[in-house]
């Protein structure tokens, strides 16, 4: 499980820096940009939701630990 989240970390970091050259800073919000925008925002909630993951699962070991 810890191996699935860092490679899907990977690829969100990889999509990040991939659609921010996409990104044209003059109108961001105007045809391919916007695309690359929505991409950024959607691969950082992966890395959000990862690390929320990963924390998750070492809690739920230190809890199995104690029993």
């Amino acid at each position: 499980m810890k191996l699935l989240t860092i490679i899907l970390s990977l690829i969100a970091l990889g999509l990040i820096i991939f659609n921010f050259t996409k990104v044209n800073f003059d109108a961001p919000f105007e045809g391919d940009s916007i695309i690359a925008v929505i991409t950024i925002v959607a691969s950082l909630c992966v890395i959000v939701m990862m690390a929320i993951l990963r924390t998750s699962k070492r809690i739920e070991e230190k809890v199995k630990a104690r029993k």
